[in-house]
């Protein structure tokens, strides 16, 4: 046999390697509801799935923005804090100030995208770190939504309550608009100059500066992207519970950026699709859900979602060492 027939055969080892990494998000998916549809026989059930794409909807729609900070190499943990303090505003304009419902969600998503506006300010012109700079926000919008809500919930108008309901009483809104928010970001990060910028900017930042590109203003966008997604989350939240709250959504980010690891991005940049998102949103959903179905002890579910986030790390630290 030839050498060139040789070289040509790829390994199997290699074949499976390959498979693994690019799909591993979605076989562990996969894995999991066929374990949970053994384990328990309502997990299969079309009304319990509907409650897995409810509970995955506020997280998938912060990682979504999250996936924009991590591919440019980045991170932002204050999109929590932001989503609480859009919501807060959201209420506290239509209820308290009487401003049109309208309005007053249109006031809370320029909430979240000053906020990110903020963020990127620190990060593209300041030079600061960016887990530090994302850290300081946290504890601001945090403190700010305490502030206006004066540390208790505010009732939603109806038109954010709206996003927590039903369509023809099956068809939840808030699985509409994480796909809408889904598509959105896919068209972004796909289909645009950003897009591309973000993926080249998170490569090689310096590469990216030397051929031309506006390196800043990539960054400033994708914060503000951030600091968008997290108002919506952060309105659908408040419409599932009809309430804004000032520490809802306390702990959210680490789950968003666990999320955007499980789905396949790289904390070093450069890496990472909007579907692996997606999934890896499902599957934190699906282990909550198949352990509530299981009864298994709040407090170990904690622990459980720890040793999926650490395990998704480890992943993307192996990926990296063998590229």
């Amino acid at each position: 046999m030839s050498t060139d027939a040789t070289s040509q055969r790829t390994p199997w080892k290699q074949v499976v390697g390959n498979a693994l990494s690019g799909n591993g998000a979605l076989l562990g998916l996969v894995a999991l509801v066929v374990l949970l549809s053994f384990a328990n026989s309502r997990f299969l059930t079309g009304t319990n799935l509907l409650n897995v794409g409810i509970q995955a909807s506020v997280i998938a729609i912060l990682a979504f923005g999250m996936t924009f900070v991590i591919i440019t190499a980045g991170i932002d943990l204050s999109v929590g804090s932001i989503a609480a303090l859009s919501a807060i505003v959201t209420a506290w304009s239509a209820t308290s100030v009487e401003v049109n419902p309208f309005l007053a969600v249109l006031l809370g998503m320029v909430v979240g995208a000053l906020a990110g506006a903020v963020n990127g300010v620190m990060v593209a012109y300041g030079q600061i770190p960016a887990f530090v700079a994302t850290l300081a926000m946290l504890s601001i919008a945090r403190g700010l939504t305490l502030v206006i809500a004066d540390g208790t919930p505010i009732g939603t108008p109806d038109v954010v309550t709206t996003l927590g309901s039903t369509i023809a009483e099956w068809l939840p809104v808030p699985i509409i608009v994480m796909a809408v928010m889904g598509l959105v970001a896919a068209v972004i990060l796909n289909r645009t100059m950003l897009g591309r910028s973000m993926y080249a900017v998170g490569g090689n930042e310096e590469a990216a500066r030397l051929s031309g590109l506006n390196v800043r203003g990539t960054l400033m966008s994708v914060y503000i992207l951030a600091g968008l997604f997290a108002a919506v989350a952060g309105l659908v939240l408040s419409g599932r519970l009809s309430s804004a709250g000032p520490q809802a959504a306390s702990g959210y980010e680490l789950d968003a950026i666990a999320a955007v690891v499980i789905g396949g991005a790289s904390l070093a940049g450069g890496v990472g699709k909007i579907s692996g998102t997606f999934i890896g949103a499902l599957v934190l959903a699906v282990i909550r859900n198949g352990l509530n179905l299981l009864n298994v002890n709040p407090f170990w579910q904690q622990v459980a979602i720890g040793v999926v986030i650490a395990l998704a790390v480890l992943a993307d630290a192996l990926r990296r060492r063998r590229s």
